[in-house]
């Protein structure tokens, strides 16, 4: 296994029985990520991009094939296993934000810290460079309903960096946000990506895929490198 490889995926297809009918969302898949990589997956919706976030988020296992995430093979573990590997390893961002309204801003960022089994004292400094890293701490004790949509998502993004992830995965993270509040949070990745951190950002938007240094295509559940920007928006 190559040490320099964060994301792994070898031939790797899942399948889903509906009735009498076999789909298969993922057909043999091949495809890697670099540690340090920005890289996006681009597809059309119904494509099997969500079935590929969801193996590689270690939300869903595979029906056959390898996949190794930070130099670990994924496929045999038990769900225990997999909640672990998501709390640590793994930073969501989700185009809905996925915030809990009850809770701050500050509550929100603990949160998965928390579930670390992280003291107090670990916990506030984790989320005091978090918040400050996308410059929201004065917005701490605001609860999400106080917040600007694009303010809710670099909360979500906070929440992500706190737990000092190896991987930021982003799925469809601009597409409830304004194309000026968009373009900030691509702002945003590049200069997380040129701190070192390694992002696989998941869009059906030509123009956001284009932000990644790589792009990957999914189409029909098939998964190919894209050569050049009009491969992209041939894709949707």
């Amino acid at each position: 296994m190559d040490d320099k490889k964060m994301i792994l995926l070898s031939d790797v297809s899942k399948i889903y029985k509906i009735g009498d009918s076999v789909v298969r969302a993922l057909d043999h898949a091949d495809m890697y990520v670099d540690k340090g990589e920005f890289v996006s997956v681009i597809g059309p919706s119904g494509s099997g991009k969500s079935t590929l976030m969801n193996i590689i988020g270690c939300l869903d296992t595979a029906t056959s094939g390898k996949y190794f995430l930070d130099g670990q093979e994924i496929a045999d573990y038990s769900k225990n296993d997999l909640a672990r590997i998501r709390n640590k390893k793994i930073g969501f961002i989700f185009q809905d934000f996925n915030l809990l309204p009850k809770l701050t801003a500050y509550e929100n960022v603990e949160l998965p810290l928390i579930y670390q089994g992280l003291p107090v004292s670990k916990r506030k400094e984790q989320v005091e460079e978090a918040l400050n890293q996308i410059g929201l701490w004065d917005r701490r004790d605001h609860k999400p309903t106080e917040l600007s949509g694009g303010q809710q998502q670099r909360v979500a993004i906070a929440r992500a960096l706190a737990t000092h992830p190896s991987l930021f995965l982003a799925d469809e993270p601009t597409g409830n946000l304004d194309q000026k509040t968009g373009g900030m949070l691509l702002d945003l990745f590049h200069r997380l990506n040129e701190e070192g951190n390694t992002i696989l950002l998941i869009t059906h938007d030509a123009k956001v895929a284009k932000e990644a240094s790589r792009s990957i295509k999914i189409l029909d559940g098939h998964v190919t490198e894209a050569k050049d920007q009009s491969e992209i928006e041939e894709v949707v």
